[in-house]
């Protein structure tokens, strides 16, 4: 792969991922981030960068699935109705799925609840040369927990090992652990969905008016939303905390999906570029065995030809 495609894509996408992503590096404000985020864009021209962005990650995927180098793991968190069902659904229309593996991870179970708060996650990573997509992930044990103290009590942590600094510990954790996968191979991209409170009012509303839709609706989704406040603070304090250069949090604007899938797309193709993913090379010995099953093909479609001519011959007698 040349330079000069490299540098044009990072240029050309740059705009939807530059003002969004952070890395650790200066201060860190949640409310600085706005929701309805357009970035210059209408639908029309979001769905064009959309579907060009589709067929890149599609490239790409089948690259690294062929390269068998590096893995790809993408963390999705964010409120109720934030888009993260549909803009998984949306941004990997079309890729293979042999190459991607996409887990939820709800409430934990007894048997999850029996290990460490990462367990379930680790279990899930994507191997080498696959796409990964956690919606949710072990965030989940530094936010919904986190809000909900009594939670931590099904999480059967010796009761010495709770102290006042165990969300900063986890936050510790996290952050060695996503060091440690990039220094295996593991790209690790995470994106808040960023919605506004008015927004998953209105797509609540949508979910209640639509039948279709009903089945996505349950009265713990209004409990939750009456700690609006609290989750923001927790989410803030969790990009602060556990962003990186090798895992940086996109805050990304929610309240328009289309746009929310540009952001999302762009990083993400634009990530997989600098990887510098290629086909492997046939090696000497591999390029001469070609050489000769050519050959041997070659031959066997001639003779097939000889024949049918000769069968012709007998046939028109």
């Amino acid at each position: 792969m040349s330079k000069k495609p490299s540098l044009y894509l990072s240029d050309q996408l740059r705009p939807f991922i530059a003002p969004f992503r952070f890395d650790g590096s200066g201060e860190f404000h949640l409310k600085l981030y706005k929701t309805n985020e357009k970035g210059g864009l209408d639908k029309d021209k979001a769905e064009r960068i959309l579907e060009a962005n589709r067929k890149r990650l599609g490239d790409f995927q089948e690259k690294l699935y062929a390269q068998d180098r590096w893995s790809l793991l993408l963390i999705f968190q964010g409120m109720d109705a934030a888009g993260k069902d549909s803009a998984i659904k949306s941004i990997f229309a079309g890729v293979n799925p042999q190459g991607c593996e996409v887990h939820a991870f709800k409430q934990p179970s007894p048997a999850e609840l029996d290990h460490d708060f990462m367990w379930r996650c680790m279990i899930a990573l994507p191997s080498r040369g696959r796409i990964g997509i956690f919606n949710r992930s072990y965030y989940e044990e530094c936010l919904v927990t986190r809000v909900h103290r009594e939670l931590l009590a099904k999480e059967k942590i010796p009761s010495k090992l709770i102290s006042k600094n165990i969300w900063r510990e986890r936050f510790e954790d996290i952050s060695a652990f996503e060091r440690y996968l990039a220094r295996n191979g593991t790209v690790i991209l995470k994106f808040f969905l960023h919605i506004s409170k008015e927004e998953q009012r209105e797509r609540f509303l949508d979910r209640l008016d639509e039948p279709a839709k009903n089945w996505k609706f349950s009265m713990a989704d209004i409990a939750e939303r009456a700690l609006w406040n609290r989750y923001q603070a927790v989410y803030q304090d969790i990009v602060r905390h556990t962003s990186s250069a090798v895992a940086p949090w996109y805050v990304v604007p929610a309240d328009h999906k289309w746009f929310a899938r540009v952001v999302i797309g762009s990083a993400i193709v634009s990530t997989l570029d600098t990887l510098n993913l290629r086909f492997p090379r046939a090696d000497q010995a591999s390029l001469q065995e070609f050489k000769e099953v050519r050959k041997a093909l070659l031959e066997e479609g001639r003779k097939k030809a000889e024949k049918k001519v000769a069968a012709g011959k007998v046939a028109n007698k």
